[in-house]
């Protein structure tokens, strides 16, 4: 049984990881061009639906058509081993849809709110955006009046969200592995593997305190104990969150991928979102130093827990 319940773990993770690397793939479809008068068009041609459908992309040139074709290929790859994915969680007795009735509806609360958690976690950040602009760039990937990497910075924090709130993800173990996945998605675009352990010593801004290079053994032996305290699901939470940020796991993101994987759990278990509202970064940000050097999580989890817990009930 526990072997059965393992290999499904491992399943899920798997497909998550094909379905994330899916939704990063600009144009998921079969490149056509088309002619007129005034030149040649690339276009993107997929079924909807059951309706076939043709999306204009851009004016023809030979590497962008070769990218399409490159994307198309990747595509079609990663549906084959999410299809292979669902018949080997078939075959052991997997029912995606049967979630507990609290994490559905905790699933359905994180997504009425995931606009205002990325607007959120983008200003903890430093990235000067506005409201507006931050939903501007969710629904239609493009803002004017940002620069190119804080537009980026609030893509990357949409794609990590809609990764944790995927079903099968949110069934999974809030492990180690699921972290990496997590800050290799916030990191895309910045460095070529940004969800793996830190290997260089970094330094952190206001604060004398200096994070030692992490240990992978070590950062999964840290985990796996705060995971299986006998703490209430949100102390559990906020420790993973705390923990993570202060090793400095990765080489940057460390803040907004140990806010998502505490989220990751939290959702899990149905019991609500930590978010850290703008009126309440500064607070935070001074808490976090203190925290950073001191290790005494105390009060900024009492923070944490009373300005920054917001539950479904």
């Amino acid at each position: 049984m526990d072997n059965t319940f393992d290999t499904i773990q491992q399943l899920l993770q798997e497909k998550a990881d094909y379905q994330a690397r899916l939704n990063l793939i600009p144009y998921d479809g079969t490149p056509e061009i088309k002619e007129n008068n005034s030149g040649r068009y690339l276009y993107i041609r997929k079924r909807v639906n059951g309706k076939l459908t043709s999306t204009y992309v851009d004016v023809y040139s030979d590497d962008l058509y070769q990218l399409l074709l490159r994307n198309a290929k990747e595509a079609r790859e990663l549906k084959k081993q999410i299809r292979r994915v669902d018949k080997e969680l078939a075959a052991k007795g997997y029912v995606g849809d049967e979630l507990p009735s609290d994490v559905v509806l905790n699933l359905d609360f994180a997504r009425a709110n995931m606009k205002s958690n990325i607007y959120d976690q983008a200003v903890l950040e430093g990235v000067a955006t506005t409201f507006p602009q931050t939903e501007e760039i969710i629904e239609n990937g493009t803002v004017n009046g940002m620069t190119a990497d804080d537009v980026l910075k609030v893509l990357n924090l949409k794609h990590a969200w809609e990764f944790i709130l995927d079903k099968d993800v949110i069934a999974a173990d809030s492990n180690y592995y699921l972290l990496c996945h997590i800050a290799k998605l916030v990191n895309e675009g910045f460095f070529y593997d940004g969800g793996r352990i830190r290997g260089v010593p970094v330094s952190i801004g206001g604060t004398s305190y200096v994070p030692p290079i992490p240990i992978e053994s070590q950062v999964i032996e840290q985990i796996n104990s705060i995971l299986n305290s006998r703490k209430d699901a949100i102390d559990i939470a906020i420790e993973l969150c705390m923990y993570c940020m202060r090793t400095q796991v990765f080489l940057d993101g460390n803040k907004r991928a140990s806010v998502i994987f505490a989220n990751h759990y939290l959702i899990a278990h149905g019991l609500g979102l930590i978010e850290i509202p703008e009126e309440y970064v500064p607070e935070f940000k001074k808490l976090l130093v203190t925290y950073y050097e001191t290790a005494d999580i105390k009060k900024i989890s009492k923070f944490l827990k009373e300005k920054c817990w917001r539950k479904t009930k």
